[in-house]
């Protein structure tokens, strides 16, 4: 009867491209439309007013992030696939040259020179591309750009997050709105923050009072420029 285990080990590697769009979608979505619904409060308290700029505030900032993500993460595709391409044409050119490359690699990562040379001899073999991606270039299944899903991931994610304090908005009256918008979007950027920290394996406790300080200093920023001015932002 083997005495052996098996090994396993949970990584979160794979979370990281749509964890970090949904992260970005939820606390921006909380953080700014909490901030025009405060500054809109301090400048000009109006229900109307506060819901309306909270919709439009909602539908906009939903838009631009699934925007702003894909064309920023097609960015980075675009760049992978054209390294790739110099790759692939270096490897149909030079294919000795490109295994002494990763070789050389893999001494300077500790591994002797003689097994540094069969490992790059052997993963050649098997799959060039991919062994030169993922160790001359740094790129990997796991970390590669998805454009589609980083949009997606955050216009949803900011709709929910922007749909908090507006909800928060039309449930409590004009004369409390500015401290009841402002602590319950602290809340739930805490939670946020936790809750990212925990699905991607940090600590919660840290990942909640980073989240939380910079909502409050943005809140606090905007209420402030809504008093001074007195104009609806």
């Amino acid at each position: 009867m083997s005495t052996s285990r098996r090994h396993n080990e949970r990584h979160r590697g794979d979370r990281i491209g749509w964890l970090r769009a949904a992260v970005l979608g939820a606390n921006d979505g909380i953080v700014s439309t909490a901030s025009l619904l405060v500054g809109v409060a301090a400048a000009s308290p109006s229900a109307g007013n506060l819901l309306i700029t909270g919709v439009a505030g909602l539908v906009a900032g939903a838009m631009s992030m699934a925007a702003g993500e894909y064309v920023s993460v097609h960015s980075q595709a675009d760049t992978e696939q054209a390294d790739l391409s110099r790759e692939r044409a270096e490897l149909e050119r030079d294919p000795s040259g490109e295994q002494r490359e990763l070789s050389g690699i893999y001494v300077a990562r500790g591994l002797a020179p003689g097994l540094a040379q069969q490992t790059a001899q052997q993963l050649m073999a098997h799959d060039a591309l991919g062994a030169h991606a993922r160790d001359e270039l740094g790129i990997s299944v796991v970390l590669s750009a998805r454009p589609v899903q980083a949009a997606l991931a955050s216009a949803a994610s900011f709709a929910v997050g922007a749909a908090l304090p507006l909800a928060v908005t039309a449930l409590v009256p004009v004369g409390v709105l500015i401290p009841w918008v402002s602590g319950t979007s602290l809340v739930f950027l805490a939670l946020l923050g936790a809750s990212a920290a925990r699905v991607g394996g940090a600590r919660s406790l840290a990942g909640a009072w980073r989240v939380t300080f910079w909502g409050a200093l943005a809140m606090a920023v905007t209420a402030g420029v809504g008093t001074l001015f007195g104009a609806v932002l």
